[in-house]
C-alpha cells in the first residue's frame, strides 16, 4: 500500500524484489533488523547516501553503519584483523558493529564514513534484513530510520510516523526483537567501546579476554556518539521513584506505572520494549519520568540511551 508517497512492503519475495529494485535506483528503503529499523541506501551511491542525511536531518559529520550479507562481504571493504575475526565468528550475524580501517579501493561513498579513514560495518541477523541484502547484492548504509536525534524505530509504524513521504518505502516485518542499536567496537588496538548496544560488554570480554574501554577522545568516530540522541519530544526525568503531577511514568520491575519496561526486571525484555514504550508515552506530550534501571549487562546500553534522550537539546 502507499502512504503519502512512501510504500509499505511486506517481507515476502515480492516485497524483497521491490525493495532491492528501489535501492538499485538510488532510493531509500527502511527495513527491519534485530536491533531497530534502518534507513537503507546503496552505500556506493553518493547521491543516495546524501539523501539519507537529508531525509533524517542528520549532521554530515556523523558516520553511518554499512550492512553486508556476510563476513566475506565485509572483508572487501575493510582491513581485517585477528580480533575482528574472533568477534565476527562469535557474534555475526548479530547486534555487533565493528569499526575498522577502510580497504584500498573499497568503493564506498565518502559520506558514509563522514571522511574518516575507518568504516562501521556489521552483518545483521534479522531474516528480512539478510534476505534484502542478498536480493540487493551489495553494501547498504543504514542509520536508524527516524528523524535525527529522535526516538529510534522498532516498528514500521514508528518509521512512518517520522519519515512518511520522505523515503521511498518501508519493509514491514513487525517489531524488532533486540530493540536497541548494535554495540559498536573498535577491536584493534583496543578493544574500545564506541557505543553500548544490544551486545553486552561482558560478551566482548569473554571472547577477546579484555573488557572494552571507553574512547579517550570525545571526537565523533562512529555512529551513536552524539550527546543528545534517541530523544522524545517531551522532557525526560531519570531515576524517578514515582511520577509527579503532569508526568507519565516508565517503570522497571514490580511497581505502579503507566508502562513497564519489564515487570520482572528482565533487562533483555526491557531493551526490547524501551523505544516502543518511549514512542507510546511521548504521544501523551507529558514529561516522561523513568524508573532506575541497573547499570549491568544490557542495562549499560539502556541507561546510555536514556541519558542521551534526557540530555539538554
Amino acid at each position: 500500500m502507499t502512504r503519502t508517497g512512501t510504500e509499505t512492503l511486506r517481507a515476502d519475495a515480492e516485497g524483497m524484489t521491490r525493495a532491492a529494485h528501489l535501492l538499485r535506483q538510488g532510493s531509500l528503503v527502511a527495513f527491519p533488523t534485530e536491533t531497530v529499523y534502518g534507513l537503507g541506501a546503496d552505500a556506493r551511491n553518493a547521491d543516495a547516501v546524501a539523501a539519507v542525511y537529508a531525509a533524517k536531518g542528520r549532521p554530515s559529520f556523523n558516520p553511518l553503519i554499512v550492512h553486508v550479507a556476510d563476513t566475506d562481504a565485509a572483508k572487501t571493504f575493510v582491513r581485517w584483523n585477528d580480533s575482528a575475526d574472533s568477534l565476527a565468528q562469535h557474534f555475526w550475524p548479530g547486534p555487533l558493529t565493528l569499526v575498522l580501517p577502510l580497504a584500498a579501493g573499497h568503493g564506498l561513498a565518502t559520506l558514509v564514513t563522514a571522511g574518516l579513514p575507518t568504516v562501521a560495518i556489521r552483518v545483521p541477523a534479522h531474516p528480512a534484513a539478510r534476505a534484502l541484502l542478498r536480493a540487493f547484492g551489495g553494501p547498504v548504509a543504514a542509520p536508524s530510520a527516524n528523524p535525527s536525534g529522535r526516538i529510534s524505530p522498532t516498528r514500521a509504524e514508528h518509521v512512518l510516523a517520522g519519515l512518511d513521504g520522505r523515503i521511498a518505502a518501508v519493509l514491514d516485518d513487525g517489531p524488532c526483537s533486540v530493540g536497541l542499536e548494535s554495540t559498536i567496537i573498535a577491536p584493534d588496538p583496543g578493544p574500545v567501546l564506541l557505543r553500548a548496544g544490544g551486545l553486552a560488554p561482558g560478551d566482548i570480554e569473554r571472547v577477546l579476554g579484555t573488557r572494552p574501554e571507553a574512547p579517550e577522545s570525545r571526537e565523533i568516530t562512529s555512529p551513536g556518539q552524539l550527546l543528545s540522541h534517541y530523544a522524545p519530544g517531551a522532557p525526560m526525568r531519570l531515576n524517578a521513584t514515582s511520577k509527579r503531577p503532569g508526568e507519565v511514568f516508565l517503570g522497571f520491575g514490580p511497581m505502579d506505572c503507566d508502562l513497564n519496561l519489564s515487570e520482572t526486571g528482565d533487562l533483555q525484555e526491557a531493551a526490547a520494549n524501551l523505544f516502543d514504550h518511549m514512542h507510546s508515552l511521548d504521544r501523551t506530550t507529558q514529561t516522561i519520568a523513568v524508573a532506575p534501571v541497573p547499570e549491568t549487562g544490557l542495562g549499560i546500553a539502556i541507561n546510555d540511551r536514556l541519558r542521551r534522550a534526557a540530555a539538554p537539546r
